[in-house]
Protein backbone atom coordinates (compact mmCIF):
# COMPACT_ATOMS: atom_id res chain seq x y z
CA UNK A 1 0.00 0.00 0.00
CA UNK A 2 1.07 3.57 -0.53
CA UNK A 3 1.52 5.94 2.38
CA UNK A 4 -1.54 7.89 1.27
CA UNK A 5 -3.62 4.71 1.20
CA UNK A 6 -2.42 3.86 4.70
CA UNK A 7 -3.23 7.39 5.86
CA UNK A 8 -6.69 7.13 4.33
CA UNK A 9 -7.32 3.88 6.19
CA UNK A 10 -5.71 4.46 9.56
CA UNK A 11 -5.15 8.16 10.23
CA UNK A 12 -8.42 8.90 12.02
CA UNK A 13 -8.01 5.89 14.30
CA UNK A 14 -4.42 6.85 15.15
CA UNK A 15 -5.51 10.46 15.67
CA UNK A 16 -8.17 9.37 18.17
CA UNK A 17 -5.65 7.21 20.04
CA UNK A 18 -3.19 10.09 20.18
CA UNK A 19 -5.86 12.39 21.63
CA UNK A 20 -6.75 9.65 24.17
CA UNK A 21 -3.09 9.46 25.22
CA UNK A 22 -2.97 13.23 25.63
CA UNK A 23 -6.13 13.13 27.77
CA UNK A 24 -4.67 10.30 29.87
CA UNK A 25 -1.49 12.28 30.53
CA UNK A 26 -3.54 15.42 31.32
CA UNK A 27 -5.54 13.46 33.91
CA UNK A 28 -2.32 12.16 35.45
CA UNK A 29 -0.94 15.70 35.65
CA UNK A 30 -4.07 16.81 37.50
CA UNK A 31 -3.96 13.84 39.85
CA UNK A 32 -2.55 13.94 43.34
CA UNK A 33 0.02 11.77 45.05
CA UNK A 34 3.03 9.99 43.67
CA UNK A 35 2.82 7.77 40.60
CA UNK A 36 4.30 4.28 40.65
CA UNK A 37 6.72 2.68 38.19
CA UNK A 38 4.06 2.46 35.47
CA UNK A 39 4.12 6.16 34.67
CA UNK A 40 7.90 6.20 34.35
CA UNK A 41 7.76 3.10 32.14
CA UNK A 42 5.00 4.68 30.04
CA UNK A 43 7.03 7.85 29.52
CA UNK A 44 10.07 5.81 28.52
CA UNK A 45 7.96 3.83 26.06
CA UNK A 46 6.67 7.08 24.53
CA UNK A 47 10.25 7.98 23.66
CA UNK A 48 10.30 4.97 21.34
CA UNK A 49 7.70 6.70 19.15
CA UNK A 50 10.12 9.52 18.38
CA UNK A 51 13.02 7.26 17.42
CA UNK A 52 11.93 7.03 13.79
CA UNK A 53 12.76 3.36 13.32
CA UNK A 54 10.52 0.87 11.55
CA UNK A 55 10.22 -1.40 14.60
CA UNK A 56 8.63 1.02 17.06
CA UNK A 57 5.83 -1.33 18.12
CA UNK A 58 8.34 -4.05 18.98
CA UNK A 59 10.56 -1.59 20.84
CA UNK A 60 7.62 -0.25 22.85
CA UNK A 61 6.44 -3.74 23.76
CA UNK A 62 9.94 -4.79 24.81
CA UNK A 63 10.46 -1.61 26.82
CA UNK A 64 7.41 -2.49 28.94
CA UNK A 65 8.16 -6.20 29.20
CA UNK A 66 10.03 -8.15 31.86
CA UNK A 67 13.30 -9.27 30.25
CA UNK A 68 14.19 -11.79 32.95
CA UNK A 69 14.15 -15.52 32.32
CA UNK A 70 13.86 -16.82 35.85
CA UNK A 71 10.36 -17.16 37.31
CA UNK A 72 9.63 -15.28 40.49
CA UNK A 73 8.83 -17.29 43.60
CA UNK A 74 5.54 -15.56 44.37
CA UNK A 75 3.42 -13.11 42.43
CA UNK A 76 3.06 -9.71 44.10
CA UNK A 77 -0.54 -9.44 42.89
CA UNK A 78 -3.38 -11.17 41.10
CA UNK A 79 -2.80 -9.93 37.58
CA UNK A 80 -0.60 -8.18 35.10
CA UNK A 81 -0.05 -4.43 35.48
CA UNK A 82 1.19 -3.75 31.95
CA UNK A 83 4.73 -2.69 32.73
CA UNK A 84 7.76 -4.23 34.34
CA UNK A 85 8.86 -2.36 37.49
CA UNK A 86 12.46 -2.33 36.26
CA UNK A 87 11.60 -0.95 32.80
CA UNK A 88 12.15 2.72 33.60
CA UNK A 89 15.27 2.31 35.67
Amino acid sequence: MTRNELLDLYFMDARAKLIDLGAFLDRLDRGTGEADFRLAAFREALKELARGSSDRAKSILLSLSDPTNEPIEKSPGKGAVGAWPGAAK
